[in-house]
């Protein structure tokens, strides 16, 4: 039986092999894992709609760059997939991340913007915020699983946090107000980041029914049931949003930043 793809109550079979395979890496994700005996893999594609494909115009609400001239844009990562993280979602495997070792994690603030925009990380990740500019910095958060103030600090230092709960973290800076960035915090380490065509592997996963949810910073998660055999691997070809929901209230894909 070819693999399933259910989005919005629409099931769509898929070849039964894509030919290709890729996986994005950034700091703070878990290195896919070498695929061990008895475990198989997801192997994907994602298609963003010309909304969330597209950049959008920011304009720094300040009159003084400081040193050097900063695009107007600053916080849209150039390769629009860098907005997009895909994970499995299954209490059972929440049990592998004491298994992982948690890789550095960083996220950097350089030309008054946040870099990497968007961090997913594995629970218990300690995520460093150097400041590379030549102004001070006070990154913040209010979100509930990680509520933090770091303070005002200049060029060169750096200052830390740990991410023990999982959640949706919008991080911010108290000095410049159109800075921001979201740490993801997962539980378990069957998650990767898209490479700037889409594409994205996921190594190592027990057979089985899972869950693969495709979140993105702009619009709503949605969640993809895939089947894992050992030995196998499942392809997949995912819209973003899906085309059900496209467009069908005027605005709706600009509601999150």
């Amino acid at each position: 039986m070819r693999p399933f793809l259910f989005v919005a109550g629409v099931i769509t079979l898929l070849p039964a092999a894509l030919p290709w395979a890729c996986a994005a890496q950034t700091s703070g994700q878990v290195p896919p894992r070498a695929s061990a005996s008895g475990t198989g893999r997801i192997e994907g594609r994602i298609t963003l709609s010309p909304a969330l494909s597209t950049d959008r115009m920011r304009f720094r609400p300040y009159g003084d760059f400081g040193r050097g001239q900063f695009p107007t844009e600053r916080n849209e990562p150039a390769n629009p997939f860098a907005r997009v993280v895909v994970y499995i979602v299954s209490p059972t495997l929440s049990g592998y991340e004491a298994q992982e070792q948690r890789p550095p994690a960083s996220i950097s603030q350089s030309n008054e913007t946040f870099d990497p925009h968007l961090l997913p990380v594995l629970r218990g990740t300690t995520v460093e915020f150097p400041n590379d500019d030549d102004i001070f910095h006070n990154v913040f958060s209010l979100s509930a699983p990680a509520l933090f103030d770091l303070g005002r600090y200049p060029r060169g230092e750096s200052r830390s946090v740990v991410f023990d709960d999982v959640g949706v973290v919008a991080v911010f800076c108290d000095i410049h107000s159109d800075m921001s960035a979201t740490v993801l915090v997962l539980d378990n380490p069957f998650f990767a980041q898209p490479d700037a065509e889409g594409r994205f592997l996921i190594e190592g996963l027990p057979p089985g029914d899972h869950v693969l949810t495709v979140w993105h910073d702009r619009v709503a998660p949605i969640e993809v049931a895939a089947s894992v055999a050992a030995g196998q691997t499942t392809p997949l070809s995912i819209e973003l949003p899906p085309p059900s929901e496209q467009m069908n209230r005027p605005g709706s894909l600009w509601d999150r930043h």
